[in-house]
């Protein structure tokens, strides 16, 4: 019988290792799988790559684990904003690692990583500095710069509601990179308001199908 629920937050994370790639999703704090990340930091993983479309908002979340100086590198495209102030004192102070990609760019190379594909042609970012050292090509007079996928060994992500197989869905605009990091990593783990029955979510409103999916945990857990 195929059952991927575990039985907490604490177990969920549990295997993930010191230097580790971890997608997080989120946009801000909308479907920002908070609780993950408390277990994360209470796990005490180190050296950590993220990838989030931001840098973290005020002291939670994904800014309480770049407080406690788990991220050793951030790739993410915002990573300035009034309450970032954590990332801002370590990244002035030489303590974490920035790679800054375009919004569009970045959710492009993680769907590119879930896809199987090698990587992309995009014009977004050609003649600045984000393209320096990458290949460049002319395409039908346009000029474009080459980007590599963002592939992952774990994705922490937030759906409204799951099933044993990993099956999700989402709430609204709180689905944002969700489905696409799930694609892209060796192990999605899911962060779930409710877990229901098999058979209990239409077909036609799952968003991530459960192949992609090899935990899913209730968030009150």
């Amino acid at each position: 019988m195929i059952d991927k629920t575990c039985e907490s937050l604490e177990r969920a994370v549990a295997d993930i290792h010191d230097g580790a790639t971890v997608m997080i999703g989120g946009f801000g704090n909308a479907g920002m799988p908070s609780a993950l990340i408390d277990a994360l930091i209470a796990h005490g993983a180190r050296e950590l790559t993220i990838v989030n479309n931001n840098a973290g908002n005020g002291d939670t979340g994904l800014a309480a684990l770049i407080k406690e100086k788990r991220v050793r590198k951030i790739v993410c495209s915002f990573p300035r904003q009034s309450d970032s102030w954590h990332f801002d004192a370590l990244y002035r102070a030489g303590e974490i690692e920035l790679e800054l990609t375009p919004q569009g760019n970045l959710a492009e190379r993680i769907r590119a990583a879930g896809a199987g594909i090698g990587g992309f042609f995009t014009p977004t970012g050609y003649g600045t500095l984000l393209a320096e050292g990458k290949e460049t090509r002319v395409i039908d007079g346009k000029n474009y710069v080459f980007e590599t996928p963002i592939h992952a060994d774990f994705a922490l992500i937030k759906a409204l509601r799951g099933d044993r197989w990993g099956n999700l869905v989402y709430r609204k605009t709180a689905r944002n990179f969700g489905p696409i990091m799930a694609m892209a990593a060796k192990t999605t783990i899911a962060q779930v308001v409710d877990i229901v029955p098999l058979g209990e979510l239409d077909p036609e409103a799952i968003v991530t199908p459960g192949i992609f999916v090899q935990r899913v945990v209730k968030e009150a857990a």
